[in-house]
């Protein structure tokens, strides 16, 4: 059964996503986001001063992060928004979606602002205080390489979930390589005609601001650090575990980047698009958790749950996205799914154009709702797994509103 919540058609938008280290590594995600929103919401005529509740989306902290989605909003020009901040790794932005649909639901507000961000690069080195041990000495951690490298209920490496999901299904080395250049030409077909499918929901060129905001840094031509893989060179490459079949040409690379949509009732939603007749009517939420070890498995179970609360089966879906970290993902996923696995991912993924982990679910699912506008309408489902062996999953449809 459907939300009454909708997403407006076209009131969202995504930054390009650069590798980490590149050319947004220097900007305060928070900070940078709220510079987007706002020049976005400009953009679009869309007054900040209707939206009344926001949700932020954030799995890196950030310097003032404490006061999250209150200090968002009031850069972005919103000063009345208030709203909590959601912290669910790489589900953070399906989390984000269905917080702001649920308000909504509950006849809480109107419209809803959820903003996704994060920067991977220059990740917060943090001490932990313990007066009880040795000379008084705490703990420390590096947020960012260290969660990669740990999920401590195993403890185990991100990638050994991977690796773990490939001995029980018998995936190789070369299947995972043959995602990989799927993924990489389906991605090619975004930047066609000067990137004109990108250009749907990012502003193109991309003026990267300064630190401070005062000046332009420097201007980026759409998604960077992107790779261009050929069958000879994942050929070469060893997997990165001994043993292992992942190698570093089969998985993602951490990014910088944010990402927002709005939320909003029918009515509403109607008022903010440039094209009202287009509904985007969310169907369905799903949440599941795999096995110890076995992320990759657990969007299967997520996906399942979100069809069945939309009352759907997977072969009523016209489009599908996936967060893939590892192009194994979309292996399992396509099998366990019964899914041609190169009908996936039209226009690009994550294994692609980079993980910022909080902002990628917004982005995949602002790329799904194109994808069936440029179909005519239909329904879509993405889902993307995330830490602790979790995933969420959503459905939604693309109409005519009458």
């Amino acid at each position: 059964m459907a939300l009454r919540a909708e997403i407006p058609y076209g009131a969202y938008w995504s930054t390009p996503f650069t590798r980490w280290q590149g050319s947004l590594a220097h900007l305060h995600s928070i900070e940078f986001a709220a510079h987007v929103a706002r020049s976005e919401l400009a953009r679009r005529d869309i007054a900040p001063e209707i939206i009344d509740y926001g949700v932020l989306g954030l799995s890196v902290p950030q310097p003032h992060a404490f006061y999250g989605m209150p200090w968002l909003a009031g850069m972005a020009g919103a000063g009345r928004v208030a709203g909590p901040t959601i912290m669910q790794a790489c589900a953070t932005g399906a989390r984000v979606l269905l917080a702001a649909a649920q308000e909504i639901e509950a006849g809480m507000a109107e419209v809803a602002l959820g903003v996704t961000c994060d920067r991977t690069s220059n990740g917060p080195h943090l001490y932990y205080p313990n007066p009880r041990g040795p000379g008084g000495t705490g703990a420390h951690e590096d947020w960012v390489l260290e969660n990669f490298d740990c999920d401590p209920q195993g403890p185990h490496a991100m990638i050994d979930t991977a690796e773990h999901v490939a001995a029980a299904h018998g995936y190789t080395t070369e299947q995972q390589h043959e995602i990989v250049l799927q993924r990489e030409e389906q991605y090619r077909s975004a930047l066609a005609d000067e990137s004109a499918f990108l250009k749907r929901f990012m502003t193109l060129p991309f003026d990267v601001p300064s630190a401070n905001f005062r000046k332009v840094q420097t201007t980026l031509a759409g998604d960077e650090g992107i790779s261009t893989s050929t069958a000879d060179g994942l050929a070469r490459l060893k997997p990165v575990k001994s043993g292992g079949t992942v190698t570093f040409g089969g998985q993602t690379h951490p990014a910088d980047g944010n990402a927002a949509m709005l939320v909003a009732t029918p009515e509403r939603a109607a008022e903010l698009s440039p094209q009202p007749k287009i509904a985007v009517r969310l169907l369905g939420f799903g949440q599941a958790r795999a096995p110890l070890a076995r992320m990759p498995e657990a969007t299967v179970p997520a996906a399942q749950r979100a069809l069945e609360r939309a009352g759907l089966a997977i072969g009523d879906i016209d489009a599908i996205k996936t967060h893939n970290p590892f192009a194994l993902n979309d292996l399992v996923f396509s099998c366990e799914m019964g899914v041609d696995v190169a009908t996936m991912n039209n226009y690009g993924s994550s294994l692609v154009w980079g993980h910022p982990q909080a902002p990628m679910g917004t982005r995949s699912v602002i790329e799904l709702i194109e994808e069936l506008a440029l179909r005519g309408g239909g329904r879509g489902l993405f889902a993307g797994c995330a830490a602790g062996d979790s995933a969420m999953a959503v459905v939604l449809e693309v109409k005519d509103r009458h």
